[in-house]
């Protein structure tokens, strides 16, 4: 085994993931450290598809996961006016034995990931951030805004798109802007209402409003809008009402629901992939540090946390560090692109309606059906 005790910087989804599936092949010392002060229970919905779903069956926490989600297995795409479109068969990239798909707020998710590390012996320190690092031939010294120097067999950077450390790995690329941006909320829905994306007639609101379940009464809304939060006078969830005017069937009961006291999230989407190594010596970045991608096939927590399980598997094997590294990109790096690729192309048809031979549905199935074999 490559290493014996790792330094993991990043409390999300792919920091998480590594911790558990570290510890779960014996490497008996782990510590995992996060600037937030306190682990806090906000956060939008998310999509998770079953590729994720597999990698969580892996770590064993499947059954907490699927309880506080909801399943579906099909998505409705909707004119405007509330009509439908077509029904979209969602692949089951996870296998046969799970959902396709399922709904859930990221907190609850992320509750049972970190109540699963720490089981597992994992030590968490919050209020801490990673300062600098220092190779050596077969160890990594890192110093945390904590005072402590500390060595390391690896020190694994899981900070997300905006790291400060990525540009130290010799990393050149950077987070680019998507021409997209979106707002997120969580609120209520009727049992009827089982998910859904709507398609707007003009440009004159929101490029599109779609929703997934997350409980037996709640949904995660997301409305797909202009990079720029316009300075119109009006508060965030009067924002997305006016984004959402011209959407109705179940989108009229959507909006009407929203209102001062719904939870809202806005942020400009941006991306990026690194294609090339993510790793200086012994310090290696993972999850969207080097690969993030806008939502509109849902990808981005289960490739952060395939990149993890991934990772665990390879170094935690006999071999050499550099070795394992390079077989472990040639097998991520193809399924990302690929998610990459889908991405940016859907994107780009956000931005131009009407574009000739679009055809989104086509690319998210391809997409999708793509990932169907374990990565």
């Amino acid at each position: 085994m490559s290493i014996r005790n790792v330094l993991i910087v990043g409390g999300g989804f792919t920091g998480l993931t590594a911790a558990i599936a570290l510890a779960q092949r014996g490497v008996e010392h782990i510590t995992l450290v996060d600037r937030a002060q306190a682990w806090a229970r906000v956060g939008h919905g998310l999509t998770i598809q079953g590729n994720a779903l597999r990698v969580f069956k892996e770590l064993g926490v499947i059954d907490e996961v699927l309880a506080v989600g909801q399943a579906e297995n099909a998505v409705t795409l909707y004119f405007a006016d509330g009509r439908v479109m077509a029904e979209m068969p969602t692949p089951r990239t996870g296998g046969d034995d799970l959902p396709a798909t399922i709904g859930a707020l990221r907190p609850d998710l992320h509750e049972i990931l970190v109540a699963k590390a720490e089981s597992l012996g994992v030590q968490i320190r919050l209020g801490t951030e990673l300062v600098s690092y220092e190779n050596h031939e077969d160890s990594a010294t890192s110093v945390l805004s904590d005072g402590t120097t500390e060595t390391w067999d690896a020190i694994i950077i899981a900070e997300g798109i905006k790291s400060p450390t990525r540009p130290k790995l010799g990393i050149t690329e950077d987070r680019a802007p998507s021409g997209l941006g979106i707002w997120r909320a969580v609120t209520s829905r009727l049992p009827e209402m089982t998910g859904g994306i709507a398609y707007p007639f003009d440009d004159s609101g929101a490029y599109k409003v779609g929703y997934t379940p997350v409980s037996a009464d709640q949904c995660y809304v997301f409305v797909l809008c202009p990079p720029q939060r316009i300075d119109n006078g009006l508060e965030g969830w009067q924002e997305v009402k006016r984004l959402m005017a011209n959407f109705h069937g179940q989108f009229d009961y959507l909006r009407e629901s929203i209102g001062p006291d719904t939870f809202l999230n806005f942020q400009e989407i941006e991306w990026i992939f690194v294609e090339g190594p993510w790793h200086q010596g012994r310090v290696v970045a993972l999850g969207e540090v080097v690969h993030a991608v806008p939502p509109l096939i849902a990808q981005g927590a289960a490739q952060c946390v395939e990149d993890s399980l991934l990772f665990a598997e390879y170094v935690t094997a006999e071999g050499d560090w550099e070795t394992q590294l390079a077989e472990f990109y040639a097998r991520r790096i193809p399924r990302i692109k690929g998610v990459v690729d889908a991405s940016l192309q859907l994107a780009d048809w956000e931005l131009h309606p009407g574009t000739p031979d679009a055809d989104p549905g086509r690319v998210m199935g391809q997409a999708l059906a793509a990932l169907v074999p374990a990565p």
